[in-house]
């Protein structure tokens, strides 16, 4: 299997609805995707609360910490 932080994200979501489907069963997995779908996201929104107490020095030591697997 390929490691999570290599998956693409079609992979993902591919390999996470297998584990939901697995652990939860087929009405779990519905139950689950149905109240998840349905949530209020704002990406936009959420994203500037995350990051108000940052200052951009911040954010970019932060972005170089930051370990991109080499492409195979």
């Amino acid at each position: 299997m390929t490691p999570v932080e290599e998956m693409t994200d079609e992979q993902f979501e591919q390999f996470t609805l297998s584990v939901l489907a697995k652990e939860l069963g087929a009405l779990g997995m519905a139950r689950y995707l149905r109240t998840h779908s349905s949530a209020d996201v704002d990406y936009t929104r959420d994203r500037q609360q995350w990051l108000a107490h940052l200052t951009m020095d911040e954010i970019l030591e932060q972005a170089d910490k930051v370990q991109i697997p080499a492409a195979k």
